[in-house]
């Protein structure tokens, strides 16, 4: 990236996770291009055949090919609709969220969100439990109340400070929804779409959601979101329902981004750079303020010893090159996943430099 002056960044955040193919991509714009020339939007009043080409790609590129597809415009509102179908489907209100999570800021998504602070009182309405990461009898515990309608999980939090979820607690966690009908929902907006090396996270764990939430990535800036929904729910006309949803350019722009993903082989590379960076960036635990590193793919956390603050910022003023955070003292990484080895070196030593 660069700025007015012709300043050129190294872009390691991506916008939140969202630039999945990189900036300005230019097969990305000539296709945009091309369908604003030939319509723009229409609602869903009318079939959109862009949705069907997408469904069907993005079903074969995910492994998901017996699911449907729900489209709408963001991260809360896929989350919403997940939830949505959860208590439609067994007519329960309760969720059970992780401690730390964060789902999104509209009502029920900012709900299982654990941020008291960005949670008014008019959403405060009792229906999250909120339980620690990989404690797997405390979840059993809640479950065998079988009055839970859903478990949403981000398998790599996010804005919790990368964290992941053991193998052990999602295969077990799984095995307790099909036991007490409880919908298991993994939240992959954050995490997904290719960015932990798989095409989503949970698949590093060999189990199925019965609900995926995608956004982010999806559409490579364009706003994007929908739920991948399993065979087990039937399609009810005018149940869900979106005016701006997989509209025209929506599904250009995501189909854009999977012509690249595929082409270029960005979920390999995401596997194998974000492995690479991984593993030099613990060379330096211990050093540089550097107590941990976690993460899977390209989504990445370094935990300092200090705020995160100063280094971000000199990063970004004195080395340009864009990061981002988690808690106080996490520095967060989610680059495109085009970024390159030599990319990601540069970035090492960077970092070096304004921890020295």
């Amino acid at each position: 990236m660069w700025d007015e002056t012709g300043q050129e960044y190294l872009d390691l955040y991506g916008g939140h996770a969202v630039i999945s193919i990189g900036h300005c991509h230019p097969h990305y714009i000539d296709m945009m291009n091309r369908q604003l020339n030939k319509l723009g939007f229409y609602s869903n009043s009318v079939i959109n055949p862009l949705q069907q080409q997408l469904a069907q790609r993005l079903g074969k590129a995910c492994r998901y090919e017996d699911y449907s597809l729900f489209l709408v415009n963001s991260g809360a509102e896929a989350n919403e609709n997940a939830m949505k179908l959860a208590s439609f489907y067994n007519g329960r209100t309760r969720i059970l969220s992780l401690e730390k999570a964060f789902h999104g800021r509209t009502s029920l998504a900012v709900e299982v969100t654990a941020n008291p602070k960005i949670i008014a009182p008019i959403n405060a309405n009792g229906h999250t439990t909120y339980l620690p990461l990989n404690d797997l009898d405390a979840w059993r515990r809640e479950l065998e109340k079988s009055d839970v309608c859903a478990c949403i999980i981000e398998c790599i939090q996010g804005v919790g400070g990368i964290r992941m979820v053991s193998r052990e607690f999602m295969q077990g966690l799984r095995k307790l929804c099909d036991e007490t009908n409880t919908i298991l929902i993994c939240d992959e907006i954050q995490c997904g779409y290719g960015r932990s090396g798989r095409f989503f996270a949970h698949q590093w764990f060999d189990i199925k959601p019965d609900l995926i939430t995608v956004a982010k990535g999806i559409g490579n800036g364009f706003p994007m979101s929908g739920v991948l929904i399993a065979p087990k729910f039937q399609p009810v006309y005018g149940q869900l329902g979106t005016t701006f949803g997989g509209n025209h350019l929506a599904c250009t722009a995501a189909l854009a981004v999977l012509d690249v993903m595929e082409s270029e082989h960005l979920v390999e590379n995401a596997d194998k750079v974000g492995s690479y960076l991984i593993a030099e960036l613990k060379k330096l635990v211990g050093n540089y303020h550097i107590v941990d590193v976690r993460g899977c793919g390209l989504m990445i956390g370094i935990e300092l010893d200090i705020p995160y603050k100063e280094p971000r910022t000199r990063l970004i003023k004195e080395q340009h090159c864009f990061t981002g955070s988690s808690g106080t003292n996490v520095i967060r990484l989610l680059p495109p996943l085009c970024l390159s080895q030599e990319e990601a070196q540069q970035f090492i030593e960077k970092f070096k430099q304004v921890l020295s």
